[in-house]
C-alpha cells in the first residue's frame, strides 16, 4: 500500500514564498513520476508540476519561472518551492505519484492574500 504525506501549506502574502514537501512510502517502482496538482474552489484539479525518476520536469505555464519542483536525497520525496506567490495560486495542493498506478496525498491548503 502506498501512502503520500504532505506538509508545508499555509497562509502567505502575495509575493511571498512557501515550500511544500511530500514523502511517499510503500512499494514504489524505481521508475516513477511524482508531482503536484492543485484545485481551487469551483475549479477542476490542474497540473502544477511533475518530475520523473530521471528528474525530467514539467510545469504549468502559469507557474513557470516562479515554482521549482525537485526530488529529495530520499528519492521518494518531492518538494515544490513556490516563490512570487499570487492570490490566484490559492488552492488545495495535492501530491501525486505514478507507480504501478495513480496515488494522491490528502492535500494541503495554500492561501495567498493580496
Amino acid at each position: 500500500q502506498v501512502e503520500l504525506v504532505e506538509s508545508g501549506g499555509g497562509l502567505v502574502q502575495a509575493g511571498g514564498s512557501l515550500r511544500l514537501s511530500c514523502a511517499a512510502s510503500g512499494i514504489i517502482n524505481s521508475i516513477n513520476t511524482m508531482g503536484w496538482y492543485r484545485q481551487a474552489p469551483g475549479k477542476q484539479r490542474e497540473l502544477v508540476a511533475t518530475i520523473t525518476s530521471r528528474e525530467n520536469t514539467n510545469y504549468a505555464d502559469s507557474v513557470k519561472g516562479r515554482f521549482t519542483i525537485s526530488r529529495g536525497n530520499a528519492k521518494n520525496t518531492v518538494y515544490l518551492q513556490m516563490n512570487s506567490l499570487k492570490p490566484e495560486d490559492t488552492a488545495v495542493y495535492y501530491c501525486y505519484l505514478w507507480s504501478y498506478g495513480d496515488y494522491w496525498g490528502q492535500g494541503t491548503q495554500v492561501t495567498v492574500s493580496s
